[in-house]
């Protein structure tokens, strides 16, 4: 493993990808901790020169593009460089998750979270159309989960930028075939509803545990996006409401113009569609203490009254058991008393 690129000081290797490696690094200057993302120049190419010229330019316009996206939900990129027969750029390391990684499960995701996510994705998603940019490539493995719950939108390789000088070939397509929007599949002209499209895709996986388009090959996946409208999420998941399958169908509509127009209103269903979950979350909590509290009291009553009949009874053979003995000796007297009257009684009335 290098130990040094430019000014860095390499840490530790985090991945390795077809083009070059990402690393951790520390930023010797203002002792920042970085993530290092590199392009190796010097790989044999399979074809022409022409190919490593435009992989090349397409690193660095992922810097760029990245570079000028200054939002809460994109990675931020610090410097590029080149270091020998290595390109290099520094971002900012995050404490996370891969979204891809998440969802390996199999299995969906809470709805709060899910909404949590596809929102911030959706505001990441705004804030570059807003600014010119197309991300070309959302799926999974470019969300990152950070452990504080912040959501960002990671590699901007083959982003679309409007002013940009570097160009695709003609038909040349390019993304993850299961995220691609059907313009992507047919390799036309993309805008920013083809990205509303790819998080269609990512939210349908997290509140179902599957994508919506599947095949045996790619080519078959490709028609599934062309062809093939998936069923509502609920059908697999029946904790999804309906208005939020309507709103991921519509984001999964085959013609661009059906879709919603901008990421932002994207966003802003998805918010208010998270404030109506919680009002059911909380509803539904409040009850709960209710009823608990009203089963309590109810208890309490009862057995309230239990005591009181248990102290009245108890109180009654207290009464009886516990009488003062002159008074006990009183009434046997008087008892007495009563017999030797009425025996006076009968004999005075046998002699007369």
């Amino acid at each position: 493993m290098i130990s040094k690129l430019g000014r860095y000081s390499i840490i530790e290797e985090l991945g390795q990808g077809a083009m070059g490696n990402v690393y951790k690094a520390l930023d010797p200057l203002i002792d920042r901790i970085v993530a290092i993302k590199t392009f190796n120049l010097n790989q044999n190419w399979d074809q022409d020169q022409h190919d490593r010229e435009e992989y090349e330019a397409r690193f660095y316009q992922e810097a760029k593009t990245a570079g000028r996206l200054s939002h809460v939900n994109i990675v931020t990129v610090y410097d590029v460089g080149k270091s020998e027969n290595v390109a290099y750029m520094a971002m900012e390391f995050l404490q996370g998750r891969e979204l891809r990684d998440i969802l390996k499960t199999g299995q969906s995701m809470p709805l709060v979270q899910v909404l949590e996510i596809a929102e911030q994705v959706a505001r990441g998603l705004s804030f570059a159309h807003e600014n010119g940019v197309v991300h070309r490539d959302i799926k999974p493995s470019n969300i990152m989960v950070l452990d504080d719950g912040r959501v960002k939108i990671t590699d901007f390789g083959i982003a679309r930028i409007a002013s940009s000088p570097v160009h695709t070939q003609a038909g040349m397509t390019l993304g993850s075939p299961q995220y691609m929007s059907p313009e992507q599949v047919q390799a036309q002209a993309i805008d920013q509803r083809s990205d509303i499209f790819s998080l269609g895709v990512v939210m349908y996986e997290m509140l179902t545990g599957q994508p919506p388009f599947t095949g045996e090959h790619v080519n078959a996946i490709m028609y599934q996006i062309m062809h093939a409208m998936p069923a509502p999420p609920s059908d697999f998941n029946p904790d999804v409401p309906k208005l939020l399958d309507a709103i991921v169908l519509k984001a999964l509509a085959k013609k661009p113009g059906e879709r919603h127009r901008e990421a932002r209103e994207l966003a802003q269903d998805l918010s208010a569609e998270t404030a109506a979950h919680r009002r059911v979350l909380r509803s539904a909590g409040e009850n709960s203490a209710e009823g608990t509290a009203e089963s309590l009291g109810m208890s309490a009553h009862i057995n309230s009254d239990r005591s009181e009949m248990n102290f009245a009874s108890a109180t009654s053979e207290s009464d009886l058991a516990n009488d003062d003995p002159v008074v006990a000796q009183s009434r046997s007297f008087l008892l007495l008393g009563i017999i030797l009257v009425a025996l006076f009684g009968l004999l005075l009335a046998i002699t007369i």
